[in-house]
């Protein structure tokens, strides 16, 4: 018993609130290597870092507004949600965003400029 490790079990995996959040996660991450691949913006560019830490404050800030306005209505437009808030963050850095590499979502984007 004393030396025993217990196999890890994931309790939360269960938990239907815990899934989505995953599954937001997951496009998000997709999401963004797919926007940084289009930038060619390496994974090491310092820029990023900031850039990132921004998008994510804002996301957190604006993604319950969103959801309670029904613009998020699923995983993969919370995901277009924080794409946004991330070429936000990155224009911010001094990195340019063309309009094309940037997924068009117009709910998303006018109320991006809402909250700006």
């Amino acid at each position: 018993a004393a030396g025993k490790k217990m196999p890890i079990h994931d309790e939360w995996g269960h938990d239907p609130s815990v899934q989505s959040m995953r599954r937001v996660f997951s496009h998000m991450e997709k999401a963004q290597n797919e926007l940084l691949r289009n930038l060619k913006i390496s994974f090491s560019d310092q820029r990023l870092r900031r850039g990132r830490e921004q998008a994510l404050k804002l996301f957190e800030r604006v993604w319950p507004l969103a959801a309670r306005k029904g613009i998020t209505e699923s995983d993969e437009d919370a995901a277009l949600l924080y794409i946004h808030c991330l070429a936000n963050g990155l224009s911010l850095n001094g990195i340019s965003i063309p309009r094309e590499v940037l997924p068009q979502h117009e709910r998303i984007s006018s109320f991006l400029k809402e909250e700006l």
